[in-house]
């Protein structure tokens, strides 16, 4: 796994594409802006695994000013690149390094495939942030996740890969430079190895993948079925995973 990254305007992407073209695997940690304090950030900073390679900042429904005091304060602590993941348009911070431009390309609400896009416009336009479009694709992970109902969208189900394959094939083929399967915050189930092979076989951009990893043989799963980069959140708050 890659130690660090160096990263400036505008590279982030590449960074990510040029691991992938080579085998060597990203793992990021997500913070919550609603769920971190200032003093279990510190402690959780302190604690990021040696191959971290990324810091995702975003939730379901965190605010503006909490997006922007947590970025902050991670950029206070660490030279990793941090990359907003965006629950919607009001999170945003020009002082992060990178925004995926997320489209939840699973679901039919307009709100979520391009209205929330739209509505961001006129804080990206003008930013120095590096904007990824993505092709974002919710999982069922077991349970109900806060994506599902603010999105109001139903994930796709792990047996149905043929469909799933023609999702991020579409996504692809739309212009997006990376696909996220994501099982949600708190999944029982992460996304399985079949869906990850499956996926991985046919698109030829990078694949993240996220949600309801809990530990490190789950993580070596995920990468060895075809994940380029592992989102890691709940777990890490919860004690695992740390150095």
């Amino acid at each position: 796994m890659i130690s660090n990254f160096t990263h400036s305007e505008s590279v982030i992407y590449s960074q990510i594409e040029q691991a992938a073209a080579i085998g060597q695997r990203c793992f990021a940690i997500l913070f919550d802006p609603e769920e971190v304090t200032e003093e279990a950030l510190i402690k959780q900073i302190e604690d990021l695994p040696d191959y971290t390679t990324h810091l995702f900042v975003g939730g379901s429904t965190a605010t503006e000013a909490q997006t922007q005091l947590t970025v902050r304060e991670i950029k206070k602590k660490t030279d990793l690149p941090v990359v907003l993941f965006p629950g919607d348009h009001n999170q945003i911070t020009a002082e992060a390094d990178a925004l995926l431009f997320l489209s939840l390309i699973s679901g039919e609400n307009p709100e979520y495939l391009i209205r929330q896009q739209i509505k961001s416009v006129q804080k990206l336009k003008d930013s120095t942030l590096e904007i990824i479009p993505t092709g974002y694709i919710l999982i069922d992970g077991g349970v109900e996740t806060a994506v599902q109902r603010v999105s109001k969208t139903e994930p796709l189900a792990q047996d149905d890969i043929e469909h799933i394959v023609a999702v991020a094939l579409a996504g692809q083929y739309s212009g997006k430079k990376l696909l996220y399967l994501e099982a949600g915050s708190g999944a029982v189930n992460p996304v399985s190895v079949a869906v990850i092979k499956a996926v991985k076989q046919y698109i030829s951009i990078p694949l993240i993948v996220g949600g309801g990893i809990r530990t490190r043989e789950q993580l070596q799963r995920a990468y060895e079925a075809g994940a380029d980069l592992v989102v890691v959140g709940t777990a890490f708050e919860n004690g695992n995973f740390r150095t």
